[in-house]
């Protein structure tokens, strides 16, 4: 459908929109005529993606002596995916001259992309990275052309050098939408390399999807979003953890297997600059010069010897020549071991030790004779010896890479970040495990370029709440910010609020109640009496795996698990990703079946994060107790301290905040649109106080009713009992009564027209 929004036409691939949708795309449009950022908080199954990229794409074709370009970021491939799957049916609603003109593609890693049938094969992203260097960096390259049969090539990046050198890249790749499959199947049918064609392709492209990393971690964002101009529109989309992604970006751990590693690759280092010594002197008195004249090798590198990048923001990096006491690639070596030597010593500490990078630095200097300009220069100076060697093997360089990566961002930055030493985790004090981690406490460090760089950038998800926190976290300031609500035809949410058992004895997740055999047992009625009630899926989310593993095994002492396998199978989330898979799979196929099952996951793990049980997948999800990050973790009780002190935020406030954003987050995987329906349990009598409760989303609050919010587990199940019985009867889609849920373009014409006449 096409209609006017504010005087835009608008393109949307869809016959009808939602109000909420509507007035999303009409907050987006005034963000871009300000050219400005703007938080927008848009519930969950709602249109959020179809109504960014419908606005976004139609004020680029409206403005033609503005032409925008989206760069859409994601969490997961799964979601870029889903993405360019809108985007595909939008270009199909578009003008056909529009359509023809414009290119959409996602990028992802050589792991993802890569096709050649060696390279490919190889199990993790770094081996994969390390084949593809083996076969396309250009000293491989150079010895190929004197050496051709005893030098294997890709001849993907032959193609597309070949086609890049005579600028011929576009015919490669004709305008429209790409996914990742559709990338490989060019890459195959065309015989050329479609990871670096999509980097190149990138540049030109009117839509990019990509992950968070390549804008917000600058060793990766410098190499990849360098060419993007300040007429993008950037879109962070799920994007409340973001503030934990920034901070992600800047931190480091180095343990005892790190330092191990470091000194391994030194040994081999020192080996290579023996032999470069021996048969090509001239490429380190090359280097040795080009260091002297303070000529980075940064700038004009080929895109196949492209490494990562520097790990300090771009406007963070030193402009100088290289100091002297670096430039000799066996002074540099020498430099890494005594640093690597005195970290070994620190290691070795009984107590926890908290620093800041400034007497870190000082004590480096007086152990270690190294300066704090020499530890700025570490990375840069790493990767040009890297590169004078011509090592390919990256991947077994990674030790020594964290090293210079630590050792430049301690150099850099003296506020925001500290360093803390342990000597062994909290939770298992009998195991010794030291760890030197610098953590970044200050979010706003990683996204600040981002801002500065771009006109808009919009930061959206349907958990923000409480949405004024963001602008103090990340230290921006939004033209717009505003939280919408759903329209529904009829009331297909049921939060409820469960403060008790049937036995009236409080059930709680604190830390004192919370292996009390009374509440464990409570909720494992709960459960039980869900399950003989709810038909189909039912999804569990815990606090912790610690207390999901204890509070399983005490239901299957009791005999409760056992009791509820009599209803519904039951399938467990763990650690590692392909039993998660296997789990989730055998899920959907009691689901399917009609067997029904039960879900049992995690809150902060990769199920509450980015898989959706949407239908008969998920009926009712119960949040037992309130998922709040453990409150001892030295890093969070520093990062709370910088909180205080730089943004005035309280203690209390940041840890609700962020407890309640990721419930939200949990419960919120059980609607995913509005013909959906679903049910959501807040197990914890902490849930009833306001304080709490208020940081929930709207959508949420508007559904939470006076009547839900002080439940026993019996009155819970006769409310269940009732919600399911009025989801069963027939209903209207697009509205009764005077509210419509679903708009048509006649509709929104006859908007437009009352809105003329007022």
């Amino acid at each position: 459908m096409r209609f006017d929004l504010d005087g835009l036409p608008v393109h949307f691939p869809y016959a009808a929109i939602y109000p909420e949708q509507h007035a999303y795309m009409g907050e987006l449009k005034r963000a871009l005529d300000a050219r400005g950022h703007a938080l927008l908080e848009m519930p969950t199954g709602t249109g959020k993606t179809a109504a960014l990229i419908s606005l976004i794409t139609s004020y680029s074709l409206a403005n033609p002596s503005r032409p925008l370009r989206l760069i859409y970021c994601t969490r997961t491939v799964h979601e870029m995916e889903k993405t360019l799957a809108e985007l595909r049916l939008l270009f199909t609603h578009l003008p056909p001259a529009a359509a023809r003109s414009l290119l959409a593609l996602g990028l992802s890693s050589r792991k993802n992309l890569c096709v050649h049938p060696q390279a490919s094969a190889a199990a993790a992203r770094d081996s994969v990275d390390t084949a593809c260097r083996r076969l396309t960096a250009s000293w491989v390259r150079e010895k190929a052309a004197s050496d051709p049969e005893s030098t294997p090539l890709c001849e993907f990046y032959e193609t597309f050098d070949r086609a890049a050198a005579a600028g011929d890249l576009a015919s490669l790749m004709p305008p429209g939408v790409y996914t990742l499959a559709d990338l490989r199947a060019l890459g195959r049918q065309r015989g050329v390399c479609p990871y670096f064609l999509a980097r190149q392709m990138v540049k030109y492209a009117n839509v990019v999807v990509y992950s968070y990393q390549y804008l917000l971690d600058p060793k990766v964002a410098s190499i990849v979003s360098r060419e993007m101009q300040k007429e993008c529109v950037v879109v962070f989309d799920e994007a409340h953890n973001i503030d934990n992604v920034c901070i992600e970006a800047l931190s480091v751990s180095i343990r005892k297997q790190t330092l191990e590693g470091a000194e391994r690759n030194l040994r081999r280092i020192s080996q290579e600059i023996d032999r470069f010594k021996a048969t090509d002197a001239n490429r380190l008195r090359a280097e040795y010069n080009r260091l002297v004249d303070g000529l980075a090798q940064r700038g004009n590198l080929p895109i196949s010897d492209a490494w990562l990048a520097n790990p300090a923001l771009p406007d963070d990096i030193l402009r100088e020549a290289v100091p002297g006491n670096i430039r000799r690639a066996e002074h540099f070596l020498a430099v890494l071991r005594r640093l690597v030597r005195f970290l070994d010593g620190r290691l070795e500490t009984e107590n926890v030790e908290n620093e800041m990078p400034v007497a870190f630095v000082s004590s480096i200097f007086s152990q270690a004779g190294i300066d704090q300009k020499m530890l700025r220069f570490c990375y840069d100076r790493l990767h040009s010896l890297m590169m004078t060697l011509e090592i390919t093997d990256t991947d077994e360089f990674m030790h020594v890479q964290t090293i210079c990566d630590f050792a430049t961002l301690i150099g850099t930055y003296t506020r925001g970040f500290s360093i803390i030493i342990e000597p062994y985790d909290e939770r298992m004090p009998d195991i010794r495990d030291p760890v030197i981690q610098l953590s970044c406490h200050d979010a706003s460090l990683a996204i600040r370029p981002v801002f500065d760089r771009f006109e808009t950038v919009v930061i959206t998800s349907g958990t923000l709440s409480p949405i004024d926190l963001y602008p103090r976290l990340l230290n921006f300031n939004p033209v717009i910010s505003r939280s919408f609500t759903m329209s529904l035809t009829r009331d297909c949410i049921c939060p409820m609020v469960l403060t008790r058992g049937s036995d009236q004895l409080p059930v709680s997740t604190k830390f004192d109640m919370r292996s009390d055999p009374g509440v464990v047992r409570n909720y494992g009625r709960l459960l039980l009496e869900m399950a003989s009630a709810v038909p189909d899926g039912i999804v569990c989310f815990f606090v912790s795996y610690s207390y999901m593993d204890g509070i399983v095994n005490s239901w299957h002492e009791m005999g409760i698990l056992q009791d509820i396998m009599q209803h519904k199978l039951v399938f467990i989330e763990t650690p590692d990703v392909v039993e998660t898979t296997l789990a989730l799979d055998n899920y959907r196929k009691a689901c399917d079946c009609g067997r029904g099952a039960v879900f049992f996951s995690v809150a902060r793990g990769k199920v509450a994060e980015g898989i959706d049980f949407d239908r008969h997948y998920g009926r009712l999800v119960i949040m037992f107790g309130v998922p709040f990050q453990y409150t001892l973790s030295r890093i969070l009780l520093a990062r709370l301290e910088y909180l205080r002190e730089t943004f005035q935020i309280k203690e209390g406030d940041f840890l609700t905040f962020d407890a309640l954003r990721q419930a939200a987050q949990c419960v919120g995987r059980v609607i995913r649109s509005k013909a959906d329906y679903g049910m959501m349990i807040f197990a914890d009598k902490r849930y009833s106080r306001h304080d709490k409760r208020s940081k929930l989303p709207g959508w949420i609050l508007s559904h939470l009713h006076d009547a839900h919010l002080n439940l026993s587990t019996d009155m819970a199940l006769h409310i269940a009992r009732e919600f399911l019985r009025r989801m069963a009867q027939p209903y209207d889609k697009t509205g009764s009564g005077g509210k419509k849920t679903l708009l048509t373009e006649e509709d929104l014409q006859n908007m437009a027209h009352d809105a003329m006449e007022m």
